[in-house]
């Protein structure tokens, strides 16, 4: 398969007469990207992939006005990221749980989905993860395990700069803290 840039992409989506075909170019691309930024933050596997089909849905439908202010991949994770974040909200509102209850759902969820193939220290450091406050478990998710850049990750978060590094500080400390006390 050819690797197309994203902008040769986005014009055989609009412009090649088979956006179909464009389409599934890039989610083939993008697909598995997507799902690790939704698995880190929702933790079981069928969640994520019906949220990985609901971003890719919203891409579908909006892909003809993207304005190509930024990375194509930016613009997916920003929907990944507000579609998870949506979704965690309706989840936590569903089952009146307080922030701590839906932390201990998500690490019993992790710790018995069939899926998760880590071993214990990959296991507690998810377990740290999901003590933080969800933008700071976001911001560690995207510059530690996606190696993003301060900048890429402000345009999806729509967030300064200095406050994303703020955040990144808060939530490595925070993990220190935990890895160090459990």
């Amino acid at each position: 398969m050819q690797d197309f840039s994203d902008k040769e992409l986005v014009g055989m989506f609009r412009n090649g007469g088979n956006p179909s075909y464009a389409f599934n170019l890039i989610v083939r691309k993008y697909q598995e990207r997507v799902y690790w930024h939704i698995r880190k933050m929702v933790m079981c596997h069928d969640d994520t992939d019906d949220l990985v089909q609901d971003v890719f849905v919203k891409a579908w439908k909006g892909l003809e006005n993207f304005r190509e202010d930024s990375r194509l991949f930016t613009w997916l994770y920003r929907i990944a990221t507000n579609e998870t974040l949506a979704f965690l909200k309706k989840r936590q509102k569903k089952q009146a749980l307080p922030l701590s209850d839906v932390e201990n759902y998500l690490s019993n969820t992790l710790e018995s989905d069939e899926y998760f193939n880590g071993d214990a220290i990959q296991l507690k450091l998810q377990k740290a993860l999901l003590t933080l406050p969800e933008k700071q478990r976001l911001v560690f998710n995207m510059r530690y395990f996606d190696e993003l850049k301060y900048e890429e990750i402000s345009k999806i978060l729509g967030t300064s700069v200095g406050a994303l590094k703020a955040s990144y500080h808060y939530a490595v400390q925070k993990v220190e803290k935990y890895l160090e006390e459990n």
